[in-house]
């Protein structure tokens, strides 16, 4: 890379790493005042008033949570299981929250996994979730083509003793491109969904589509290509006789030849990383 692309590429790195520490930061504070009795739906508002109050208006999609055994999507079978629901939270039961804010044009997608109080399974899955992103990290580096690297990730959990639940998503992806989207005083929504955004993803897949490569990481045929430059929001999803846990965070890939600069985690300061370099888990 030139030195002008690599100083427009650290630009462009520093407002998507501002909008993913702002989600995490989100995340860390809704999760301090969740308690016994709070349902799903009142979590996730919780996270778009947070987010409102700090200048978010616009979404890659709205807040969610998942509680008990809703965090490894036991039964889901459409996509309306994923919205938030009256479940309410109970002592020892785990949750994630997800959430994909826009903030000065800049998108992020980012999932936090926790508990209400002890749950040693709970704390062995996120202790595993470790050797996931290290794989993933890897494999992308060495350029293996999407699908391949997504049958790793299925066969390290299955070593694991997991069943793998982000193939419940629509697509059964473990992660989509993520990136600009272009700010409007009037932001709608679709299911959720910001309508910019999904404008964005639909024409990363049809421009994809010509080309070779899709926007969406999946298990399918559409995903054999090696890694295309861009963002990506990686999410792998664990679970375990109803209990879920997986971070998701932004990747970045680049065309560099140098290994460690053709692939990195956009920031290592998140919260199941320190968490790991603590050794608390």
């Amino acid at each position: 890379m030139t030195s002008a692309a690599t100083s427009e590429l650290a630009a462009e790195l520093r407002g998507f790493r501002e909008v993913q520490q702002l989600s995490y930061a989100c995340a860390e504070a809704v999760a301090a005042q969740l308690k016994p009795g709070v349902t799903e739906r009142e979590a996730a508002r919780m996270q778009r008033e947070w987010l409102y109050e700090r200048g978010v208006k616009d979404w890659f999609h709205r807040p969610f949570a998942w509680f008990g055994d809703r965090t490894a999507f036991v039964d889901f079978k459409i996509p309306l299981q994923f919205f938030p629901t009256d479940r309410r939270l109970e002592a020892g039961m785990p949750f994630i929250l997800d959430m994909a804010p826009v903030y000065k044009g800049y998108a992020a997608d980012i999932g936090y996994s926790g508990c209400l109080g002890l749950n040693p399974l709970h704390d062995k899955l996120l202790a595993d979730l470790r050797e996931h992103r290290e794989l993933i990290l890897r494999e992308v580096r060495e350029r293996r083509s999407l699908r391949e690297i997504y049958e790793d990730v299925d066969r390290l959990m299955v070593r694991q003793g997991y069943a793998n639940r982000h193939r419940a998503y629509p697509f059964g992806v473990i992660a989509h491109k993520i990136g600009r989207v272009k700010e409007r005083r009037f932001a709608p929504t679709l299911f959720g969904f910001g309508a910019q955004s999904l404008k964005g993803l639909v024409s990363d897949a049809l421009h994809g589509h010509r080309d070779g490569w899709s926007p969406l990481w999946s298990p399918y045929k559409f995903s054999d290509h090696p890694p295309t430059p861009g963002l990506w929001a990686v999410e792998p999803h664990l679970g375990f006789r109803g209990t879920g846990a997986k971070f998701e965070e932004i990747l970045v890939v680049t065309d560099s030849r140098d290994p460690e600069q053709s692939a990195f985690w956009l920031d290592d300061d998140l919260p199941h990383v320190r968490r790991w370099n603590e050794g608390a888990v």
